[in-house]
């Protein structure tokens, strides 16, 4: 009897250590190293070129660019926008780059440009309406582009720009607004394109937070439903899509009373229908969201990132996932960055409150 008793718990023994042994691994987490940005000015949003050439912007007229993937960036501020700020970015190359501006009148919702690395400014939109406000753009090509507004009297007055300087609206080209409904200006990235004319608007504010859909470059738009909560100061933030079927959303509540709201959705179909995936470890609203392949993605130890996704959330947290959604790890004792965009798997950056960036560096085996 004591054999046998003996030999049973040697054999849980010898199958515990086995169950334990083939339980995988945590994938490794991402090198974080601090850059200098050259301003303490708040930074929201940020445009990889490459893994070399880096835009962001943010308050008071900001913006910085590094030409050496960050180990050195020079800020400057764009003079008449010194009261306003920078909510997104368009990077093109070194020399050329798109900065969309909010303020308090409508006419602090402005589109600049500049051709000489940001030597100077050419001012290429400024609004004249009244209760729009400009959140975000979006760019096919270095010439063709969309902004993205509130909705006023419901309907979007939203721009397109087919040749890289002029503005014009494509309002009677949207679907309807919904009371209240809008985007958010939370890092640049409530609108996302891919390929030569899909693109995609993120909404919320009102009863249903939506995804906005276009497949001819703007010509045309549809409205689908997804599953994040929507209403005032609540919805879809920020999207992106690594290509034309596979994307994702992320949202939440800019209530404080309501934290736990952060949720992130995936859509297979290319926007039409979501499916909200494992609650992320962050709380509040996910200010943006990106995947880790970015302008210039490559292959790394025969897996190419592609469902390698990084939210941040400004005070409630950062996190990443390996496998768009399915699981989460956040990053410890890293709060206060609103924006987020890859170059590549090795190449991504944070920016964030008082100017601080941190370069993010998925290595080899991953």
């Amino acid at each position: 009897m004591l054999e046998r008793m003996l030999f049973r718990i040697a054999l849980f023994a010898i199958c515990g250590a086995a169950m334990v042994a083939q339980q995988p691994s945590p994938p490794r987490p991402p090198a974080l190293i601090p850059q200098s940005s050259g301003t303490t000015n708040n930074l929201i949003a940020v445009s990889p070129v490459n893994d070399r050439v880096v835009w962001a912007s943010g308050r008071n007229g900001t913006f910085t660019l590094t030409t050496d993937g960050g180990q050195t960036w020079k800020a400057g501020v764009v003079k008449g926008a010194e009261a306003l700020e920078f909510r997104d970015v368009q990077g093109v190359s070194d020399k050329i780059a798109y900065l969309l501006s909010v303020g308090k009148d409508a006419g602090d919702f402005r589109i600049y440009k500049t051709e000489d690395g940001g030597a100077n400014w050419t001012m290429q939109f400024k609004n004249k309406l009244a209760g729009a406000f400009y959140d975000c753009f979006a760019f096919w090509t270095p010439q063709r582009g969309i902004a993205v507004s509130d909705s006023v009297n419901g309907v979007f007055p939203n721009l397109r720009t087919i040749d890289g300087k002029a503005w014009r609206s494509i309002n009677e080209n949207m679907p309807a607004a919904l009371q209240g409904e809008g985007s958010f200006a939370s890092s640049g990235t409530c609108a996302a394109t891919q390929g030569e004319h899909n693109g995609w608007i993120a909404t919320g504010n009102g009863p249903t937070a939506r995804i906005l859909t276009t497949s001819n470059g703007g010509d045309t738009w549809v409205a689908y439903n997804t599953s994040l909560l929507s209403t005032s100061g609540a919805g879809a933030f920020t999207l992106a899509f690594r290509d034309a079927q596979n994307g994702m959303v992320g949202g939440g509540d800019l209530n404080p009373k309501n934290p736990d709201h952060a949720a992130t959705a995936v859509s297979r179909d290319g926007g039409k229908t979501w499916s909200l995936t494992t609650h992320p470890p962050v709380t509040g609203a996910i200010y943006g969201l990106s995947y880790a392949t970015g302008a210039a993605s490559h292959n790394l130890n025969g897996q190419t990132h592609t469902r390698t996704v990084v939210i941040t959330a400004n005070d409630g947290g950062t996190a990443w996932s390996p496998d768009e959604g399915t699981t989460w790890y956040k990053f410890p004792d890293v709060s206060g960055y609103w924006g987020v965009a890859f170059a590549n798997p090795r190449a991504g950056w944070l920016v964030g409150t008082k100017g601080r960036i941190l370069r993010i560096t998925f290595e080899t085996g991953n």
